[in-house]
């Protein structure tokens, strides 16, 4: 059965890649998501304007890999203590999130973000945010699969953001 998950982790450029080499992803699709305006432009979303956060729609069977088994990922490619932004980029559109569709995916995540806090990984205290999904818009073509069209770009702004070597600090090189 086909379901979608919808995850903020700062840029959204880097959320992409750690999904779409998962078995059991179908498609993935960069966008904004959590804002009160319909069909916002990046220009609105970095200056502010319209309440929306970088994120990242993963479409995937459920057959094959479980809500839980995203939770893992997202949770392994961001700094989950950071409550202003995240890595280099900072502002309340960078902030991370995680957009539960139902009851349901509301309890996993939470006990995912209880785990995760317990597991002693972090030194601080988890800052992500849950909420309700209302709506996501995808964002421009251009920046849809930027890893792939833009790839020394996006390896540059990976390292040079220090999100790389947060994530190999934390969990080690994978």
């Amino acid at each position: 059965m086909m379901k979608y998950a919808v995850f903020a982790g700062g840029c959204f450029w880097c959320m992409q890649p750690p999904f779409d080499q998962l078995a059991g992803v179908v498609a993935t699709e960069v966008g904004y998501a959590g804002g009160h305006v319909a069909h916002p432009t990046y220009e609105r979303v970095c200056a502010g304007q319209s309440g929306h956060v970088e994120a990242v729609r993963v479409s995937y069977e459920a057959d094959e890999i479980s809500y839980s088994d995203l939770l893992d990922v997202f949770w392994k490619n961001i700094d989950p203590t950071e409550p202003d932004g995240q890595f280099a980029d900072r502002g309340e559109h960078y902030q991370s999130v995680i957009f539960y569709d139902g009851e349901d995916e509301e309890s996993i995540a939470r006990a995912s973000k209880i785990q995760l806090q317990q597991s002693g990984k972090l030194d601080r205290d988890i800052t992500t945010a849950l909420r309700p999904l209302s709506s996501f818009y995808p964002a421009e073509d251009y920046h849809q699969k930027f890893y792939q069209k833009n790839h020394a770009h996006y390896e540059s702004y990976k390292k040079g953001s220090g999100r790389q070597s947060f994530i190999e600090q934390v969990w080690g090189k994978e």
